[in-house]
């Protein structure tokens, strides 16, 4: 006990003794803030206005260069094949646009003359036959390091859990995916009844057909209000799921070689203030004071 308040004691002094030395009124000096302490001139590359480059992606579709994955994935959004080039897939090329183009030409054929049920179904095996071949450039994408960032957001984006996959945190899948599966149960349920008390509610407004349901009009009015509401919360919920899902598949690929090591402590220990420190400060002289330590 003597030991530590002896402590305190010499801590309490070296606080006033470096309190007492720059002065109760100290105040910075206005070039510690205008001065420039780094020389170094930043290229244009390492601007954030530079975001994607034609010049970068054409020169790794021809292997002259190197691309992440996202540079790789947001063409081939509309240039479709681009991810199978860059991946030297080419064998893979026919398929893509056989698999694509094929249902979607013959959607359009059928919606013109009239058949509207095959046409449907044309345009979704297109729909499909693009997301699998948007899936299968991120698959066959070699990265230089486990996990990537980039790569773990994009199978996040195309099949929510794949991510979390990816990043082997495969216990999360069943959080985010029962979440989304939830939020679209209740987004179809709530969206059933809307539109019930809607169609309700306009048969007993409608002045040219008697309405003689059990149901009054205020009371439609009331419910389908209500279950509009709860539709649109259905929507936020799924959506919000989805994103927070592709957050956390960034980040903890990103946090994946973080380490925090189990000594969390704190040091106070007398210090000398040189005068590398004291360029902010009025008294251009060293002083003593305290330093305060973190470790984690």
């Amino acid at each position: 006990m003597k030991r530590r308040k002896l402590h305190i004691f010499l801590l309490a002094v070296l606080l006033i003794e470096a309190v007492s030395s720059v002065g109760l009124h100290a105040q910075f000096k206005e070039n510690a803030f205008s001065q420039s302490y780094n020389d170094d001139k930043a290229s244009p590359k390492d601007s954030t206005d530079v975001v994607f480059s034609f010049k970068e992606y054409f020169g790794g579709l021809a292997h002259k260069n190197t691309i992440k994955v996202g540079t790789s994935f947001a063409p081939s959004l509309i240039l479709l094949g681009g991810q199978q080039i860059y991946n030297r897939q080419y064998w893979k090329l026919p398929i893509v646009y056989g698999a694509t183009l094929a249902p979607l030409g013959a959607g359009v054929y059928y919606h013109l003359t009239g058949r509207q049920d095959i046409s449907k179904w044309c345009w979704i095996g297109a729909g499909v036959a693009y997301w699998g071949t948007l899936l299968d450039g991120v698959i066959c994408y070699k990265p230089d390091k486990f996990p990537q960032a980039g790569k773990a957001t994009i199978y996040s984006i195309l099949c929510p859990g794949a991510g979390q996959i990816y990043n082997k945190e495969y216990w999360k899948v069943p959080i985010y995916v029962g979440g989304m599966v939830a939020a679209g149960y209740f987004w179809s349920t709530n969206s059933i009844q809307y539109e019930r008390y809607r169609r309700i509610y306009k048969e007993a407004n409608d002045p040219e057909v008697p309405y003689t349901g059990p149901i009054s009009s205020s009371t439609a009015l009331y419910y389908r209000d209500v279950f509009r509401r709860y539709r649109d919360y259905s929507i936020l919920a799924f959506f919000a799921v989805y994103l927070l899902q592709i957050i956390d598949a960034n980040v903890f690929a990103y946090m994946h070689d973080f380490e925090m090591s189990d000594d969390l402590s704190m040091s106070i220990s007398p210090t000398v203030i040189g005068t590398d420190m004291s360029f902010a400060m009025n008294n251009p002289s060293p002083a003593v004071g305290v330093g305060l330590n973190f470790r984690f």
